[in-house]
């Protein structure tokens, strides 16, 4: 059985005996890898398979302990996502919100308390741009608007609204911080547009909401002060989720390798030239993607085990170490599309074809570059800090 596995799957059970019938990660990656075909004309992962990623472990993996969670080090949750995406991008992406739960703990604990009520493995997703106005009502919010991107929205249980940015009174920490609503998800009209170059199966689809109300204690900063007294939430929240993106990229680039070395000693070619493995530049081109992968790879998990030995020491994660979390995860997402991009150069003519998987982890690794948390602009934040001005948006 696999260590992280062991962790997050084994150990749940002896600590709740609740938690019937676990399902072993690796019988849930060989599942994932049978029925991507599946999420990605589907535009979604289905409900089911959630299912299936509710009894790994996957989102109780930022669920409280006091709610009977099991909040994994960041690290050990980032390796789980890495093999889920060497089988599929998009399965990855949406268990990748197996740590959003780390946002929900800034929610007033009695509403955490309703949140897990049924049990630990709940499913939050949310889609908060662009920020809706809401109106001030008795108790609340009325909320009206429709948001785009809410990845996962089809198999979660929560669902959370932007509604604007932090609201009066707030601490400088939260200025510039969108601010949620959280309704269940049966509340949630989801609009079926999610039409993309890669990561089809994410599902994320547009959400649509007609003056609805909601409880002000349903809502909160995202990004905001945890209420919840426990390591994982003293681990920077923004940071973690541009972590949780990036490691899929992490997933797809050894995907790509594998499969590029798989194709080596092809006995023919399409053109009757030389197979790859007989080719220098395919040899050393191979051994240089290796090397980057293996040295982005390193800076990303060397980056997260230090802020979380911080955490347990009890100190802050200040800035300059939550910057190395946010730069380790954009270069980690931009070197490994480069990598995946090699190994399809690398691939040749074969690669175009669409029942070959290459192609797909090309258009899937490009999306992940473009997700706010990891884009070009991180680069320019984290280059502001190291000379120390002031980033021109909210960052790390």
């Amino acid at each position: 059985m696999h260590a992280l596995q062991s962790e997050a799957i084994v150990d749940a059970q002896d600590d709740y005996p609740e938690y019937a019938g676990p399902l072993p990660l690796d019988a849930l990656i060989e599942e994932i890898e049978r029925r991507r075909d599946e999420f990605d004309a589907l535009s979604h992962v289905p409900r089911d398979m959630v299912g299936k990623m509710k009894r790994a472990g996957i989102f109780r993996s930022s669920t409280p302990k006091r709610f009977g969670g099991h909040p994994l080090p960041p690290a050990h949750f980032l390796e789980i996502l890495e093999r889920i995406a060497i089988a599929d991008g998009s399965a990855a992406w949406v268990a990748a919100f197996g740590s959003a739960s780390t946002y929900l703990a800034s929610l007033p604990v009695d509403t955490q308390a309703q949140i897990y009520a049924t049990g630990p493995d709940q499913v939050f997703a949310g889609g908060l741009y662009p920020l809706q106005k809401a109106s001030r009502a008795p108790g609340g919010f009325r909320v009206s608007g429709q948001w785009r991107f809410a990845s996962g929205c089809k198999g979660a249980d929560w669902i959370g609204v932007g509604i604007g940015g932090a609201p009066a009174g707030s601490d400088d920490k939260n200025a510039g911080k969108p601010f949620t609503a959280v309704f269940r998800a049966s509340e949630v009209e989801i609009v079926d547009n999610w039409n993309v170059v890669g990561m089809q199966g994410t599902g994320s689809h547009d959400l649509r909401l007609k003056d609805k109300y909601v409880e002000e204690q349903w809502t909160f900063v995202r990004g905001g002060t945890p209420l919840i007294d426990e390591p994982l939430y003293r681990y920077p929240a923004i940071a973690y989720q541009a972590q949780v993106h990036a490691a899929v990229n992490i997933g797809l680039a050894r995907a790509a390798l594998n499969l590029l070395a798989g194709m080596s000693g092809v006995t023919q070619t399409t053109t009757g030239a030389p197979r790859l493995a007989d080719r220098a530049y395919y040899r050393s081109g191979l051994a240089q993607a290796e090397a980057q992968l293996r040295s982005a790879r390193a800076f990303f998990f060397e980056s997260a085990e230090a802020s979380w030995r911080t955490v347990l020491a009890g100190d802050p994660v200040l800035p300059a170490e939550a910057n190395l979390l946010r730069l380790s995860a954009t270069h980690a997402a931009h070197a490994c599309a480069d990598i995946v991009m090699q190994a399809y150069k690398m691939a040749g003519i074969g690669a175009i074809y669409r029942e070959n998987r290459m192609q797909r982890l090309v258009r899937d690794s490009i999306v992940v570059t473009q997700h706010a948390f990891l884009g070009e602009g991180s680069f320019d934040a984290s280059g502001a800090l190291f000379v120390g001005i002031p980033p021109i948006t909210p960052y790390p």
